[in-house]
């Protein structure tokens, strides 16, 4: 395979995943972690990605604010948003998490919504203050610098003392089989205790991210209550998650 083509394909799992490792990549493109750290290092060296211990992340993931950095698919996000947005009603305690189509949820709030959110991303709830109808809390603990969310036994404990309406969680893996996963094992006890938690629990990804499975198990694909994506509810690929 060209240098090129790994190129492409190696932006294309980080903007989609979030964050690879490099074992991951070695493995899927078939080259030894020598070549998948020069080519890291290349593409770092471009901007376009940053270099995180064991892989590489995404800019925007890591800089939501800086206009610069081309959110991956905004446009299907967008529309998430917009779906995720209805389940929202006037009095309701939201507990929602962070990544980019959470950042375009918290963007998204209508200005007359009267509701309180909990985060346990300071990013989000930077934006969430924005809104001055809703009254926004952060759930506090060590900050994650790869994922920018607090976690650690303190956010768990916090969690375990509330009782949202609705949860809104990302995902980087999900599957009928496999269920909710990730790669992060601090991230991974986090969205657990989010989960356990609350009254109802929503899943906002890209269609892309259908059917794919990161090495931590979550949770099974029966403990959420909706799956949204920018697919309609028709959708032929959607049938399996019914």
């Amino acid at each position: 395979m060209l240098k090129e083509e790994r190129h492409k394909i190696i932006l294309r799992e980080i903007n989609l995943h979030n964050k690879v490792l490099s074992t991951d990549l070695s493995e899927q493109l078939v080259v030894s972690e020598d070549t998948i750290r020069r080519d890291l290092n290349e593409l770092a060296d471009q901007g376009l990605i940053l270099k995180v211990h064991g892989g590489a992340m995404s800019k925007t993931f890591h800089y939501p604010f800086n206009g610069q950095n081309q959110v991956y698919a905004l446009e299907a996000k967008q529309i998430i948003a917009d779906k995720a947005i209805s389940l929202f009603t006037k009095g309701m305690l939201i507990l929602i998490e962070g990544g980019t189509t959470i950042m375009e949820i918290a963007k998204k709030i209508p200005d007359d919504l009267d509701a309180t959110f909990l985060t346990v991303s300071p990013q989000v709830a930077l934006t969430l203050a924005e809104h001055e109808n809703i009254d926004v809390i952060t759930i506090g603990g060590r900050l994650s610098k790869n994922a920018n969310i607090h976690t650690g036994a303190s956010v768990i404990n916090e969690l375990a003392n509330i009782k949202p309406d609705l949860c809104i969680i990302g995902t980087n893996g999900i599957s009928v089989k496999d269920g909710l996963t990730d790669s992060d094992w601090e991230i991974v006890q986090v969205i657990k205790a989010m989960m356990h938690a609350s009254r109802k629990v929503a899943v906002v990804s890209i269609a892309e991210k259908l059917n794919t499975v990161q090495k931590i198990k979550i949770n099974d694909i029966t403990a959420i209550d909706y799956l949204i994506t920018e697919l309609p509810a028709n959708s032929p690929i959607l049938s399996s998650y019914y």
